[in-house]
């Protein structure tokens, strides 16, 4: 059973989802992409989760402008090698700061010994990220610096960024 509740954060209403005591989903209600391949005849509202409560409150620090570690989260996000191996890589990037597409493109491919990675390839699967915000998929942005991409909408990208500081 996958366990649900919401949490009502500056950019909007999210729906924060756990399985088996790990954090497995946190949309932006209305984000393309939203549930992923979760089922909701699978879910049910349980809103005092350990798990969940865990998530509530790293959001509530991270929306009062502190520095949570995404490590701090038991975490099981869905989905193939390759998108887990992206979502890392979005992991490392630090609060307040930005990478790009073509970055993790050359981390991937020296991880799994390319000689080159689709950049494009690494943008779908960064569009997908189940964690929204905790794994910081909005730190991510075009080459020329330009905020392309959000599955929340660009504007919500350019609020987070804001928040950590980042100038958009």
């Amino acid at each position: 059973m996958i366990y649900t509740t919401h949490y009502d954060s500056p950019i909007g209403r999210f729906l924060l989802a756990e399985q088996d005591g790990r954090l497995v989903g946190l949309w932006i209600e209305g984000q393309k992409y939203f549930l992923g391949s979760l089922k909701r005849e699978e879910m049910a509202q349980r809103d005092h989760s350990p798990a969940l409560c865990e998530a509530k409150r790293w959001l509530d620090r991270y929306f009062r402008g502190e520095r949570p570690w995404v490590g701090e989260l038991s975490m099981n996000p869905q989905g193939s090698d390759f998108r887990k191996l992206v979502w890392k890589f979005l992991c490392e990037i630090p609060y307040g700061q930005v990478t790009t597409y073509k970055e993790i493109a050359g981390k991937v491919a020296k991880e799994r010994g390319l000689s080159h990675m689709s950049a494009q390839a690494v943008g779908g699967a960064v569009g997908h990220n189940p964690i929204s915000v905790i794994i910081p998929c909005h730190r991510v942005v075009g080459a020329d610096g330009s905020l392309t991409g959000y599955a929340g909408g660009i504007e919500r990208k350019r609020m987070l960024l804001g928040l950590e500081g980042v100038e958009v």
